[in-house]
């Protein structure tokens, strides 16, 4: 280690709320108006179509990761009584003293993914705009924030990686740390930022008509490739994970990496359709 970072950053804003919680807050913000400046209006769709699309999406992230957290790296313990399945559906946790709110406690990337993909599915069959072409706009936004949470998990001081001797490694000192670790927050930010950028300039390059599936692909494979590699870097989650060959955050990537590379496949071969025509979706709807 020759000049680690020291990372003594204080998770509270102001004392009563968590950076992570306000990154979380500003990432639905900003894809909120993203959506709306880029997508929604540049194809002349409604609002009420957006705001509609971020309720589902709300749902979907919030459900999914929570879910996708408890049933992938806890389920021995959530599925072990009824008290406990309780637990997994609201942010209550059973104490000697009775039942106690203590918040959602752990929530998992890839029950996001799982969780939006149904959610734009229930959305697509009540708004004739179709599944692709939702996702193909909404995985923009997402990979944007993917950009936020993970700076929320820096300041939090949490999901970081295993010991390092480079220049750039981290000292968690809040988390009683003594030596440098990969910044595997960083990373993923990193990552998915240089996603995010892939994703919006194919979008504006083909004047926004790009190939249905094409974006949602990319996504999938840029987005999970990264974080099948990063997870090389960093500390498992569960002490379960640790004489596994892949972690279980690698095992989850791989079948969104397939998926990705065989709808990549058909939508260059001309697989999944011409590109939605959304003035006569925005007529349907306003009917």
């Amino acid at each position: 280690m020759l000049n680690a970072i020291i990372w003594d950053f204080d998770p509270m804003l102001f004392g009563f709320v968590r950076w992570y919680s306000l990154l979380f807050a500003l990432a639905f913000i900003a894809g909120y108006i993203l959506l709306q400046k880029a997508v929604f209006q540049k194809e002349n769709l409604s609002t009420a179509l957006l705001d509609k699309l971020s309720i589902y999406v709300f749902l979907g992230v919030l459900i999914g990761a929570r879910l996708g957290h408890c049933l992938f790296y806890e389920p021995s313990y959530y599925l072990s009584s009824f008290s406990h399945f309780i637990e997994m559906l609201l942010p209550i946790a059973e104490t000697q003293q009775g039942w106690k709110f203590v918040g959602y406690q752990g929530l998992a990337s890839h029950g996001v993914a799982i969780g939006i993909i149904i959610a734009i599915y229930l959305y697509a069959k009540k708004t004739n705009l179709t599944m692709l072409w939702t996702l193909d706009r909404l995985v923009i936004v997402v990979a944007l924030a993917g950009l936020f949470i993970r700076l929320g998990n820096l300041c939090n001081s949490e999901i970081y990686g295993i010991a390092t001797n480079s220049n750039w490694g981290f000292i968690f000192v809040r988390n009683g740390e003594t030596i440098a670790k990969h910044p595997t927050q960083l990373y993923e930010a990193i990552s998915y930022f240089i996603t995010f950028i892939i994703l919006l300039f194919t979008y504006i390059k083909n004047n926004r008509k790009t190939i249905p599936g094409l974006l949602f692909s990319l996504f999938l494979i840029l987005a999970f490739t990264s974080r099948l590699i990063i997870e090389n870097w960093k500390e498992v989650q569960e002490a379960w994970e640790a004489n596994m060959i892949l972690n279980m955050g690698q095992i989850l990537s791989i079948p969104f990496i397939a998926i990705g590379i065989i709808i990549l496949t058909l939508s260059i071969l001309g697989k999944t359709g011409k590109p939605l025509d959304t003035s006569k979706i925005e007529q349907t709807h306003k009917k």
